[in-house]
């Protein structure tokens, strides 16, 4: 059954939760830091937030079970210790960016060092559970999108609740953030038409083409990751958008605390589809 499937493969879903949280965070500060006017508290916060989350995931990491139970994603162990080891150095990169903003310093390539360790991670485990070379490549750009919402979202919902303390900010950081949010979840919702609709997933997985997941075994969290994590979870962001360029702050905290409940349910649902029957949704 696909809830006791996805029940058995927590551990893999939480991962994926934590290390999306950590890399999707510090990427929003670099992007924020290099392109907007945002304050060094907030951004020192958020660095030290993605720090927390990269420690979260190395514990997690290490406490990963050396297969997936009933499911057809196999686990190459050989990219267990590169996926760990990149995702201590995440740690590190990220509480020093955390320290170097609030000092004052600028971040030079220590922010998108600390990115492309983040990227590192992901691909790292790509080629661990995603099985053939095309596996990998989807399993890939599927994770990074699920870090870039995730964590784009969280950043984005401590920056609007940012405004509510320091009302005189300008609103240039906020409707930067929301653009990329929405400019992701619309990826989000490509990849998933694409991958629905050739039955793309990992080897061996429930995938059927001609968006048969709709109506087979896993039909009911397929349409939950489609309605809520992809739909409703865009339709906030682009309200969160035209809110935040209308200075309307308190409505778009509002919606972006309801967007991080949906877009983390999203990326439970797409990392419990993925781990469970091997689809890419």
């Amino acid at each position: 059954m696909p809830a006791s499937q996805i029940a058995s493969n927590l551990a893999f879903v939480n991962w994926t939760v934590l290390a999306g949280l950590a890399v999707g965070t510090l990427a929003s500060v670099v992007l924020l830091r290099r392109r907007s006017s945002a304050t060094r508290g907030y951004l020192s916060f958020a660095a030290a937030c993605a720090a927390a989350f990269g420690l979260l995931a190395w514990l997690a990491d290490g406490a990963l079970p050396a297969t997936i139970v009933g499911s057809p994603v196999a686990v190459d162990p050989a990219w267990a210790t590169p996926r760990r080891l990149a995702l201590g150095a995440l740690v590190v990169l990220a509480a020093a960016t955390a320290i170097a903003v609030a000092r004052g310093h600028p971040l030079g390539r220590l922010g998108p060092l600390g990115v492309g360790v983040g990227i590192v991670v992901l691909v790292a485990a790509a080629l661990g559970w995603g099985g053939s070379p095309l596996g990998v490549v989807l399993l890939a750009v599927e994770l990074g999108l699920l870090a870039a919402a995730t964590g784009g979202v969280f950043a984005a919902m401590v920056l609007a609740h940012w405004y509510l303390v320091t009302p005189r900010l300008p609103e240039g950081p906020l409707v930067l953030l929301a653009r990329g949010l929405v400019a992701v979840v619309a990826a989000q919702l490509g990849l998933f038409v694409l991958a629905a609709g050739l039955g793309l997933g990992a080897p061996g997985g429930a995938a059927a083409a001609g968006f048969g997941v709709l109506v087979g075994p896993w039909a009911f969290f397929v349409w939950l990751r489609l309605l809520v994590g992809l739909v409703f979870s865009l339709v906030l962001v682009w309200a969160a958008l035209q809110t935040a360029r209308t200075r309307s702050m308190e409505s778009a905290t509002g919606l972006l605390y309801i967007g991080v409940g949906t877009i983390a349910a999203g990326t439970i649902l797409a990392a419990g589809c993925y781990f469970g029957g091997g689809l890419i949704v």
